[in-house]
């Protein structure tokens, strides 16, 4: 059986039913959520400590700048070899070996010999081990619930990760205020462990039957590398979508990078305690709401349209945000850009998942991740950082996240405006 016969079969057993009635989905779903968690205390925790230990912007905005680096470095390989090995597999090893990863920060803290190289390079090292899991999660998705249940999937995980948006960051900020940053990493690294035990438990299989006669050679995974690169550049929807990402990503990694010293020096409400940790979870508001919303809105109109719809609102609640200098008014404008940005987010990852052929959702979507959120999250990190140096925490936020007005001009003048005017259906879903 070729490859697409062997995922149509598995996708024809388990595409009817509603997903919460879905065993296997259910642990993928809480994998998915643990990780999630353990995602968000590292995402606040890890900054904070960096900004603690050195009092630098610079620095600080270098944490968000190793999130994406490595699927700039490694992501199209890393997707090409998630095509190729067993996807479980794969992303049970990333999360065991990220406990050890994750956990030897808090460990060298309590020894009292933790530095800051050292918890950058644990950051780096964490990252490219995920974009390895990320490569098999993205084309274990399908497989596991079927390319018409994708965009209900996704809003699922999508939706409870709003909501842990809006919880966790605020419980780490209050938690900062007693504990040291580098223990609530050992959090995170429970968390990568619990993620591989339900990812273990999983008992549909996560790919299709591969029958690979090439070895594994360097020339061969190159080849693989290319013809996932070949499909995203020549699809003009799923291109379109990914240069929207990688403008968008560019401005939001500006903020994120930034946001710790904003908060101390623009918004004057330091970097711990309930405002910080209410500030940095509003987003999740944003997140849930988006979430909700992206069900109705894609069964009423294509997912170029939603993003068409969205795209600019997130630039205009970007700006807004940036621009203002008291935190309850930050709060406001960030729920608003949550909500435009993350149905950017959620209807672009949908779209590559439904229309991408399942030998290459690996590559095509690691690829994709990588030039949106690798480049994108990259060079917005790292101007972030330098025009923070060279200016003002406020003018550097400002700046970066102005990108987003590009982003919006660039989709209404791409393929996105003829697509979501004539869309194409793809196993019943408009795309």
């Amino acid at each position: 059986m070729t490859d697409e016969g062997a995922g149509a079969t598995v996708r024809a057993q388990h595409v009817d039913g509603r997903l919460r009635d879905d065993r296997d989905f259910r642990l993928y779903w809480l994998a998915r959520i643990v990780s999630l968690t353990g995602s968000l205390i590292t995402v606040v925790a890890m900054p904070v400590l960096v900004y603690t230990l050195t009092g630098s912007a610079a620095l600080t905005a270098l944490t968000a700048t190793l999130d994406a680096l490595p699927y700039l470095l490694i992501g199209l390989f890393a997707g090409a070899l998630s095509d190729r090995w067993n996807r479980q597999r794969v992303m049970v090893a990333a999360d065991l070996v990220n406990v050890v990863v994750i956990g030897s920060v808090p460990v060298a803290h309590f020894l009292g010999v933790l530095t800051v190289p050292h918890v950058l390079a644990a950051g780096f090292v964490a990252q490219c081990l995920f974009t390895f899991f990320d490569g098999a999660n993205f084309g274990a998705l399908p497989v596991l619930v079927g390319r018409e249940r994708v965009g209900d999937a996704n809003a699922a995980i999508w939706g409870v990760g709003g909501v842990l948006d809006l919880v966790v960051p605020a419980g780490v900020g209050l938690a900062l205020a007693v504990v040291h940053p580098s223990t609530l990493l050992a959090v995170d690294a429970l968390t990568f462990l619990g993620s591989a035990l339900l990812v273990r438990s999983i008992r549909r299989a996560l790919s299709s039957t591969r029958d690979h006669r090439d070895p594994l050679r360097p020339r061969v995974v190159l080849r693989d590398v290319r013809e996932g690169v070949r499909f995203l550049w020549s699809h003009d929807g799923v291109r379109s979508q990914t240069v929207v990402g990688m403008l968008q990503s560019t401005g939001g990694a500006g903020f994120v990078a930034l946001f710790v010293p904003w908060a101390d020096q623009v918004l004057h409400i330091g970097t711990s305690g309930w405002r910080f940790g209410l500030v940095f979870a509003v987003w999740g508001v944003g997140g849930v709401l988006a979430s909700a919303l992206v069900s109705p809105l894609t069964r009423r109109y294509s997912v170029a349209m939603v993003t068409l719809g969205a795209i600019p609102v997130s630039a205009a609640a970007g700006i807004a945000t940036a621009l203002v200098t008291d935190w309850v008014l930050a709060s406001i404008g960030m729920v608003v850009w949550g909500i435009a940005y993350q149905l950017v987010l959620i209807t672009s990852l949908t779209y590559r998942m439904q229309v991408t052929p399942e030998h290459l959702l690996g590559r095509v979507n690691t690829a994709g991740r990588m030039l949106s959120w690798g480049l994108g999250w990259t060079l917005g990190s790292v101007a972030g950082g330098a025009l923070a140096a060279a200016t003002s925490v406020h003018v550097a936020m400002v700046s970066l996240v102005s990108v987003g007005v590009l982003a919006a001009v660039f989709a209404w003048w791409s393929p996105l405006r003829q697509i979501a005017a004539h869309p194409r259906v793809v196993n019943g879903t408009p795309a």
